[in-house]
């Protein structure tokens, strides 16, 4: 039906032009929120909503995604992926405000859309929705992350999720110098479109070293930051002193005591003699 009617508001275009205004601007919609894709028009006098005529379709596919004449909504030939998603703001017609409200917004909408408008003159404006979502706190963790010296090779990987669209990435040390080497960042897509991030920096290990890794959503203008410090043993341990050897100093350890005489070279020295015992008269 749409494509039968289309061509006739055309045709109304030749002869008289209505003046239809949307946002100039891209419409940033929330993930999962519901959004208002914002239309007018203006009209020298009152109207009937039966002559009322409004289409909102994609303007690169030409798909419909809502359609109202005859005073009510004409919703056959609407896309499967906005069934039961879309209203238009019946009170609010009779002023000239054809806003489409869309619920609960997936990435899969993002894309320019068209609004048709016809009273008696036809006139169309198309506007651009751009789809964000916030991206969990990122997290820092390195590899490997213990027995650290000065000169090691260490890996340090930022990740955070769910977030649209691709964000920002920016490391930077201690000073608050960017760190633009030796960074990979990749991106990984979930069913609904949602992003996650990864982000790895290799460094040279100096010591007591700190490492920040920022993050921005484009459309959301926020920072998300994590950062870690690395704190490395020294290259070298002081020597101790080496202990004695008892082996080759026994004197160093163990005192010796003096030696016990000998009882069988110096019977003397460890048995007192007795006197002879007299022998009895006769």
């Amino acid at each position: 039906m749409l494509s039968l009617l289309l061509p006739t508001l055309l045709a109304v275009q030749a002869l008289a032009v209505l003046e239809v205004q949307v946002p100039e601007l891209p419409v940033v919609a929330l993930y999962g929120m519901d959004t208002t894709l914002n239309c007018s028009f203006s009209h020298a006098s009152p109207f009937n909503l039966s002559d009322l005529s409004v289409f909102w379709q994609l303007t690169d596919t030409k798909r419909t995604v809502h359609s109202y004449w005859a005073s009510q909504d004409q919703l056959a030939d609407q896309g499967e992926r906005y069934a039961n998603r879309t209203s238009l703001y019946p009170s609010q017609l009779g002023t000239g405000n054809t806003s489409l409200l869309l619920r609960g917004v997936r990435v899969a909408d993002e894309g320019s859309y068209t609004c048709f408008v016809r009273v008696e003159a036809y006139g169309s404006a198309a506007l651009l929705l751009q789809v964000a979502a916030p991206y969990s706190k990122p997290l820092v963790t390195l590899e490997p992350d213990s027995n650290l010296r000065p000169g090691d090779k260490v890996a340090l990987t930022c990740v955070a999720y769910g977030g649209y669209p691709e964000a920002d990435v920016l490391w930077q040390d201690g000073g608050g110098h960017n760190l633009t080497d030796n960074v990979t960042t990749s991106l990984v897509a979930n069913e609904e479109g949602l992003f996650s991030m990864r982000s790895v920096l290799t460094v040279t290990l100096e010591p007591n070293s700190t490492y920040s890794c920022r993050l921005t959503n484009p459309l959301l203008g926020e920072d998300g930051h994590a950062s870690v410090t690395i704190t490395a043993s020294p290259t070298s341990q002081p020597e101790l002193p080496a202990r004695p050897s008892c082996l080759h100093a026994r004197a160093a350890c163990t005192p010796e005591l003096p030696a016990r005489p000998s009882c069988l070279h110096a019977r003397a020295a460890c048995t007192t003699e007795l006197p002879a015992r007299p022998t009895p008269p006769v």
